[in-house]
């Protein structure tokens, strides 16, 4: 495994995934939830997968569909979080749902966050750079945990000290804001 792969994998991944979307998705996941290691299982599991899809083949992506369209897939998918974000949690769920809830959503919701995203993008290039998919994959796994373990681990937190009808809103805003500005660009005013 090439070291020079690795760490540059990782650096790279680490400093663009600060204050991304997906941070933002891992901070409202662990503040819902309130399981933040299976909160991490599930960003470890949906990293991996999509990076390694990303490091093998991620310039297939960008060639089979349009800018355009990723454009207006990325803006439905950023309003679908908005009003996921303002949904109230059940009152009472089965414990089976309890139990693998916050994994499955966590894995499914961070594995098409990452589709098109920065991280995803620089994990194709990367893993192009260095032809070493696997040195690239790890690399950039290991970055995205290690800057949304912040988030998560902040996320718990807080959501013990502020009322989850107050992260619920100010988490809403943003994804409707995101969601409009990938609108702006769809529609090539930006």
């Amino acid at each position: 495994m090439s070291p020079t792969a690795l760490l540059a994998s990782f650096a790279v991944v680490a400093l663009a995934e600060m204050g991304d979307k997906t941070q933002l998705i891992a901070f409202m996941l662990a503040s819902r939830y309130r399981r933040p290691w299976v909160v991490m299982l599930g960003i470890l599991l949906a990293t991996t997968l999509n990076h390694a899809l990303a490091a093998s083949a991620g310039a297939l992506l960008a060639a089979w569909a349009p800018e355009r369209v990723l454009a207006w897939i990325l803006a439905a998918g950023f309003l679908a979080f908005g009003v996921w974000a303002l949904a109230p949690d059940a009152a009472e769920e089965p414990a089976e749902r309890r139990r693998w809830g916050p994994l499955v959503a966590t894995t499914v919701i961070f594995f098409f966050a990452e589709m098109g995203d920065k991280t995803q993008l620089a994990t194709a290039a990367l893993g192009a750079r260095y032809a070493a998919p696997l040195a690239v994959t790890v690399g950039t796994t290991c970055g995205m945990l290690a800057a949304d373990a912040l988030a998560v681990f902040a996320g718990a937190r807080l959501s013990e000290r502020v009322p989850m009808r107050a992260v619920r809103r100010i988490a809403a805003a943003l994804f409707f804001l995101f969601g409009a500005g990938a609108i702006v660009r769809a529609l090539g005013w930006a």
